[in-house]
């Protein structure tokens, strides 16, 4: 009987906010296993959301595995090295301006950082809100980390969410500012032959840019590109593929049962948690805007035209943005094939939005 009660007792300990922390936990897993939506992270921090807001539950393994590896800046600086190794930048190597539209995408950034502020959020947890926008997790972990937000739960979940959510959020956005005739612009694809120094000395070349441009962005850029030139040096074929599957798998696990210890209920239930999460969806639209209105703006000026829908390939979403834009075309055009353009301006987000972080960080910094 005592022990009934025990067990009772605990039920009726469930506050409202732990009871609606787990119901996220279980939509979380939900979409993890039957939507297949970025399942790796969000089935873990789905079930890292109910076990650390199970009353009495000590969490101390969890506060452990999230300093080690989060406050400390080490699981994302690891995972970036999977990323790397998975890239091909051929695409963007064979045609280097597809680097503009991956800038042009980080518009949402920059943007959303002033709405935060106009919000009443702070310098600081604006430019770790603002990063949601760079369509890249381990960049947002990255930087709301590095200014210790106290929404850094709210942030992480944000950024996967919207990174799962690339191909239901841009369609419609991608349709409201491009006309059909816009759409139905063809791009032939005459591949450049990129020989194998090229892409040995890309990397090293991106890196030592980078550092020197954004030195805030040096260590993020710096393990992207290592692992990039893990994979394209040949000589490390079998740490390559470990990489892109060991390493990358296993960090995105830890990586997401760590974040739930940022999703107490405490600290996770708030109106602000609602509003960055609306800023969230913000960050994503302008930068889909953006991209899409550069390109439109260089065909003003450019001979051969490019199709717009290319801008928003330049988000970080890498390689939902460019199979996003690459189905569009095909939908409007079946003979229309967008993909390698898109690849090109998608990987070309993938350093921007890192380089955009630095800048954020360098901004914040200097300004305070």
């Amino acid at each position: 009987m005592q022990l009934f009660k025990e067990l009772f007792g605990n039920v009726l300990n469930f506050t409202w906010q732990e009871l609606v922390m787990i119901v996220i936990g279980v939509v979380l897993i939900t979409l993890a296993i039957r939507r297949d939506m970025e399942p790796a992270l969000l089935l873990p921090m789905g079930f890292g959301a109910i076990l650390v807001n199970l009353p009495f539950v000590h969490t101390e393994a969890i506060e452990t595995l999230f300093n080690a590896g989060i406050a400390s800046e080490l699981f994302p600086l690891l995972l970036f090295i999977g990323i790397g190794a998975m890239i091909d930048f051929g695409p963007l190597l064979s045609n280097p301006k597809m680097l503009l539209f991956g800038a042009a995408a980080q518009f949402g950034i920059f943007f959303t950082l002033m709405v935060a502020m106009l919000f009443g959020f702070g310098l600081i947890d604006a430019a770790a809100i603002s990063i949601i926008g760079a369509a890249d997790g381990p960049t947002s972990i990255y930087v709301a980390n590095y200014f210790n937000s106290k929404y850094q739960g709210a942030i992480m979940v944000a950024a996967y969410s919207y990174m799962a959510l690339v191909p239901i959020v841009q369609p419609p956005v991608i349709r409201a500012v491009t006309t059909r005739k816009e759409r139905l612009i063809r791009m032939p694809y005459s591949p450049k032959s990129v020989s194998k120094t090229t892409k040995i000395v890309f990397p090293i070349f991106v890196t030592i840019v980078a550092g020197a441009i954004a030195p805030k962005s040096a260590e993020l850029i710096g393990f992207l590109m290592f692992g990039n030139l893990v994979r394209e040096c040949g000589v490390l074929e079998s740490l390559s593929q470990s990489a892109q599957k060991e390493l990358a798998n296993l960090i995105t696990l830890l990586l997401g049962i760590s974040v739930a210890f940022k999703m107490q209920a405490e600290l996770f239930v708030t109106v602000e948690t609602l509003v960055i999460i609306a800023l969230g969806l913000v960050a994503f639209v302008f930068d889909t805007v953006g991209g899409v209105l550069f390109a439109k703006l260089l065909n003003l000026f450019c001979k051969n035209k490019v199709n717009p829908m290319i801008g928003a390939a330049g988000i970080s979403a890498f390689p939902m943005a460019s199979r996003v834009v690459h189905k569009m075309g095909r939908e409007e055009d079946p003979d229309n094939f967008l993909l390698m353009h898109a690849a090109g301006a998608n990987v070309g987000g993938q350093i921007a939005s890192v380089i955009a972080g630095g800048l954020i960080i360098t901004l914040v910094e200097n300004i305070l």
